[in-house]
């Protein structure tokens, strides 16, 4: 197959998935790998990885999971990579026909070839006969839920190393945390890195209990502020779909998920000389972005301050394994409360930096700046529209309260007190939004603008 497999296209086939990181950049195939052989079939069923390389300099690997038939499949269509003398090849991934493999794997804690396969240790058992179907929202990877039981996460874009979303999840469930989602298991594979070309072992997918019956925090949020928005007059505590309750105990969900972490994974302190590189990297950053987003160009020189103060703190900080992309579209609300998803940390970063040492505080400002957004998103419907206006940041400043208010319930420390520092991760992410609204969403670019007016005063 490897030889069937066109280069030319592979590219135009990867240049239009969701997963694909490098949209707007020139890149080239520089080789296929079969890491295993799941199936001989027909149809034949293997695990590839993609190497890319960009014009502007750099390497990436991703996964491709691949079925190949004798025929067209007509269901099969829409995910079709190429066809080559008579041979039909699809994303394997989107045929329930044959992901049932995986699971069998996981389950038999099995090696085929480069790929390894891993029961979660002490995690319970799961059924192997049920059928998949893609969920469509993701942007970085492909999962697969099986039946309303089992849902088996598949990374995209790879990293030698362990993914921090297993390595973190399966620390939580070591410590009995019970704001998670079961960890079953995981795959790892074994290829050479694009630069340095030496060996070496990474993720490539993991396996949880589906919460079947959860709701999604954004979801909820949003709904609250449509209530608020539809009646006349009433303040946030007036109206029935008030989210502050849930705010509250999601604040103490995050400090206790933040305490076993410090529990079972490594913690550190921050020093002066740290400290100062911390603001350093955060000033730099703000000037990246006002090159982008010149609507920043009024606020530089105050929010330049805040970083100084940042790297004039003298005290030891505490830091520790964080969720690190922390917001309401990572929190799921089910029966028993509050659980948190995606601890891989934000996939355009190196692997390194997403598994390094970090304040907690980081994860608190991330998740206020994400209830702002709840607030202010659904403006965009009543532009114009003061006494709305208001009402959404008092929606918001009640929310981000009581949030805060839970999480001190839990960790027995305010958040808020170490203000310069809370304020400073508060405008880090702020300034990553900008640019991001801008590339993405330039009519949502008020919303972050709004927050760094805010939190320039």
């Amino acid at each position: 197959m490897d030889a069937e497999l066109r280069k030319e296209l592979l590219h135009d086939w990867i240049l239009r998935q969701r997963w694909f990181a490098g949209k707007g950049r020139e890149f080239t195939v520089r080789a296929t790998q079969e890491l295993a052989r799941l199936a001989d079939g027909p149809p034949e069923v293997s695990v590839r990885i993609v190497t890319l390389d960009y014009a502007d300099g750099g390497a990436e690997v991703y996964q491709i999971p691949l079925v190949t038939y004798d025929h067209p499949v007509g269901y099969l269509d829409h995910v079709l990579v190429q066809e080559s003398h008579g041979r039909w090849t699809y994303d394997a991934l989107h045929d329930k026909e044959v992901t049932g493999i995986w699971l069998r794997h996981v389950h038999a804690g099995d090696t085929v070839d480069d790929l390894a396969f891993h029961r979660e240790p002490g995690g319970p058992d799961f059924r192997l006969d049920e059928a998949s179907i893609v969920i469509g929202a993701e942007q970085s990877n492909t999962s697969l839920v099986f039946g309303d039981a089992t849902i088996f996460k598949m990374f995209r874009g790879l990293n030698q190393g362990m993914n921090p979303d297993i390595e973190m999840h399966s620390a939580l469930f070591r410590v009995g945390s019970k704001h998670i989602a079961t960890p079953l298991g995981w795959v790892d594979g074994r290829w050479a890195d694009p630069v340095t070309g030496k060996a070496g072992t990474g993720s490539l997918g993991m396996l949880q209990v589906y919460l079947r019956t959860a709701s999604e925090g954004w979801h909820l949020a949003r709904t609250s502020v449509r209530d608020l928005f539809a009646e006349a007059d009433l303040h946030p505590d007036e109206v029935g779909g008030d989210f502050a309750g849930e705010a509250y105990r999601l604040g103490q969900a995050t400090a206790e998920v933040h305490r076993d972490l410090a529990h079972t994974l490594p913690t550190d302190t921050l020093r002066p000389a740290q400290m100062a590189e911390l603001g350093a990297a955060m000033e730099a950053r703000l000037d990246a972005a006002a090159t982008v987003v010149p609507e920043l160009a009024p606020y530089v020189a105050p929010l330049r301050e805040v970083f100084e103060e940042v790297g004039r703190i003298h005290r030891p900080v505490p830091v520790q394994r964080i969720h690190g992309d922390y917001h309401l579209g990572q929190v799921m609300r089910t029966e028993a409360g509050w659980v948190v998803l995606d601890f891989e940390g934000e996939p355009a970063k190196p692997l390194g930096e997403r598994r390094a040492l970090s304040s907690p505080l980081r994860d608190v400002a991330a998740m206020l700046r994400s209830i702002d957004y709840a607030a202010q998103h659904l403006l965009a419907d009543y532009p114009g529209d003061p006494q709305l206006a208001y009402r959404a940041t008092e929606w918001a400043e009640r929310n981000r309260e009581a949030f805060c208010d839970g999480y001190t319930t839990a960790a027995g420390d305010d958040p808020r007190k170490d203000q310069a520092l809370l304020r400073a991760y508060e405008i880090d992410k702020a300034v990553y939004e900008v640019i991001y609204e801008r590339r993405n969403r330039p009519n949502w670019l008020r919303i972050p603008l709004s927050a760094i007016e805010r939190l320039a005063a």
